[in-house]
C-alpha cells in the first residue's frame, strides 16, 4: 500500500452519496440499492440511527478528498463468552477505480484493531458464497470459513 494520504474515519452525513454508490458497484449491490440524486430518505434515517449507536461504526477510507472504501463495523455483546464483545464487519466496499493497491487490506486491518481496541474477543463477516475472490482475501488476512452461516429474508 503506497497511498500515503489514505485516512479511516467515521462517516459523515455528505458522504453518503459516496458509500451507496460503493455499495450499488457490483452485481448484487445493483438490486438493492438506489443511487439517486438525492438519495432517497431511508438512507439519511439509518445513517442517523447508525451514528446515534455506539456499537456501530460506519466508516469510509479517504484518498485525498475522495471517499474510495467502507465498512460497517458492528459490535455485538453475548452472555456466552463470558459476556463477551464480538465484532462484525458488513458492507465492505473499494472503488473499483482504487482496487488492487491495498487499500481493502488496510481497511480490514484497521477494523481489525478497532475491534481489538473494544476489547473484542472475535472479529467475524459474511461475504456471499459467490464472491470466491473475497474469499481468498479474506483468507490472506487470517479469516476462516469456520461456521455454515443461514438467512431467512423478511420480505
Amino acid at each position: 500500500m503506497n497511498e500515503k494520504n489514505l485516512v479511516f474515519r467515521l462517516a459523515e452525513r455528505a458522504d453518503l452519496p459516496s458509500i451507496v454508490r460503493l455499495l450499488a458497484d457490483d452485481e448484487r449491490g445493483r438490486l438493492r440499492e438506489r443511487v439517486e440524486d438525492p438519495l432517497p430518505e431511508a438512507y439519511y434515517a439509518a445513517f442517523e440511527k447508525i451514528s446515534r449507536d455506539v456499537n456501530n461504526e460506519l466508516i469510509v477510507a479517504v484518498l485525498g478528498k475522495q471517499v474510495v472504501g467502507t465498512l460497517h463495523l458492528i459490535f455485538l455483546r453475548f452472555i456466552g463468552f463470558q459476556g463477551g464483545l464480538r465484532a462484525q464487519i458488513e458492507s465492505v466496499r473499494v472503488d473499483r477505480k482504487h482496487r488492487k493497491h491495498g487499500i481493502g487490506s488496510e481497511m480490514l486491518k484497521w477494523a481489525i484493531g478497532r475491534a481489538k481496541d473494544r476489547n473484542a474477543y472475535m472479529i467475524q463477516l459474511t461475504t456471499h458464497l459467490s464472491r470466491k475472490d473475497a474469499h481468498r482475501f479474506y483468507e490472506r488476512l487470517g479469516f476462516e470459513g469456520t461456521h455454515l452461516g443461514m438467512k431467512l429474508s423478511l420480505k
